[in-house]
């Protein structure tokens, strides 16, 4: 028996101690829609945006966790590393996010016939990638 899906997306919760700037960059850089920010037991705060089907959670402690994940990405440890959006755009949103000042950490490149990536960090370091198709 497999999972009984009720949604075609998934949502993702990414922990910030920085909500303004990871706001700035998923709504106002990337242009996800602001669904509401509300409270959480314990005085933390979701802020949640709609990408696509997805939902984004952004959550933010009273109180800053103790421990961060590590840095580099793919190769900088294991676990959730970076997680995929797939665009029409892929060259503008890459240059969009090198202009706003947010690293690129693979710039346009083709990964097979027809498929091409890129891969920047949002402000919290989190790995972003940009898949295109043609």
């Amino acid at each position: 028996m497999g999972i009984s899906l009720t949604k075609d997306s998934i949502d993702l919760g990414i922990v910030t101690n920085n909500t303004d700037a990871m706001v700035a960059f998923y709504e106002g850089l990337l242009g996800f829609e602001r669904q509401g920010v509300m409270e959480m037991p314990g005085g933390s705060t979701m802020t949640r945006l709609m990408c696509g089907t997805s939902l984004i959670k952004l959550v933010q402690h009273k109180e800053a966790p103790g421990a961060v994940a590590p840095p580099g990405g793919i190769g900088g440890a294991t676990g959730y590393r970076y997680w995929t959006m797939s665009v029409s755009n892929l060259e503008e949103i890459t240059a969009a996010c090198a202009d706003a000042g947010h690293k690129i950490r693979v710039p346009v490149s083709e990964i097979r016939p027809g498929v091409r990536i890129s891969m920047v960090e949002d402000p919290d370091g989190n790995w972003v990638e940009f898949l295109e198709q043609s």
